[in-house]
Formats: structure tokens, sequence, C-alpha cells
């Protein structure tokens, strides 16, 4: 079955950006940290389904990825992107492929978990990450753990979740670590097989 994962930069005590966006957290990213996480995700692709965006995450990614010579902009860029939107009807990508475009990120990923083979995978989307795991939809975290602590900023999570870990790689100037969901605030582990 389809899992849902949501793949994240954070810092080590826990946040994903700081009180005045992401340039708080990335400033500490190392050279080669970047070009390390970006060879995983590319190998990482044959297994994803789709990436599924929130509208801001959208906005900069599309903004930005259609030009980039980096190693990852093949891959963000053919990837089937979809945007969970209330305000957007379409979703361009330069002369790629439009995103598609959901209203109700549950209901799609409900949906989309017994649609094909791959994953979804959830690149930044905060608000979109946590509201998929209130509702008990998101079945990993996939974090890029930078040796930094930012001390404030945005919480990577809003909810309260129970893990298990089942990967931890040192790449030197950051850490990558896989967790298991097993349950979200104290509530049974949701049903897979559902």
């Amino acid at each position: 079955m389809t899992r849902i994962i949501a793949q994240q930069w954070v810092s080590l005590d826990g946040f994903a950006s700081g009180t005045d966006g992401e340039d708080a957290l990335f400033a500490h990213v190392a050279p080669g940290a970047d070009e390390r996480s970006q060879r995983y995700n590319v190998e990482l692709r044959p297994s994803i389904q789709h990436v599924l965006l929130g509208r801001r995450t959208y906005e900069s990614f599309v903004s930005y990825w259609p030009t980039s010579t980096e190693t990852i902009a093949d891959t963000v860029n053919t990837v089937p992107k979809v945007v969970a939107s209330r305000s957007l009807n379409q979703a361009p990508w330069a002369d790629g492929e439009p995103a598609t475009v959901v209203t109700d990120a549950v209901e799609h990923v409900r949906q989309a978990r017994h649609h094909g083979p791959g994953d979804i995978v959830i690149w930044g989307s905060l608000a979109l990450m946590n509201q998929l795991a209130a509702a008990g939809e998101l079945d990993e975290l996939d974090l890029f753990v930078l040796p930094v602590v930012l001390g404030t900023g945005v919480a990577l999570l809003t909810e309260p979740l129970s893990l298990s870990q089942t990967l931890s790689e040192d790449w030197g100037t950051l850490t990558h670590v896989r967790y298991d969901i097993h349950s979200v605030g104290g509530q049974p582990e949701r049903n897979v097989d559902s």
C-alpha cells in the first residue's frame, strides 16, 4: 500500500524554520550537505508515485526549480506533483506537466493510497504535513537533521506522535533519520489495511 512520507529539514531542537523564515535554518547547511540530500532524493524517485505540496511551497518551488541546475532539478521538474489548495484552480509548471490541484488533502491521500504503486512524499508544506498527521494519514517522517539549535522558530510538528526509528545515517554535516508513525496524540494506531 502507498505510504505518505513527510520529508523535512529540521534543527536539532525540532524547528523547521526560524521565526523569520527558512533562511535561519538553511544558513546552517554546510557545503555538500544539500548535494548529499539531493542525491538521496534522486535515488528515491523510482519509489515515488507523486509529490504533495501546499500552495506556498508550490509557489516557492515553481519560481525556482524550472531554471535550476542543481542535481535534483530534473527530478523535481519531472516528478508528478499534486498541490493542496483552496485558492488555486491550476498549478502550471513552466514547460513541464502542470501539477494537479486538490482542495482536500486528507481525502486525496485516502484515495491515492489505493491508486497505483509508489509512495507520496511531502516536501516542505508544514501546515499540510501537520494536517495529515492530525488526521492519522501520515505514515513516516524522513528527516535531514542539521547540527544546530535555533532556540526558537516554527516547530516541525504540532501533534504529539508515537514513533519508531527505522533508519539513522551520519552524513557528516547532517544526520538522516527516518521514523514510522504509530499513533497521533495518544490515539490508537491507524489501521493501514482499511
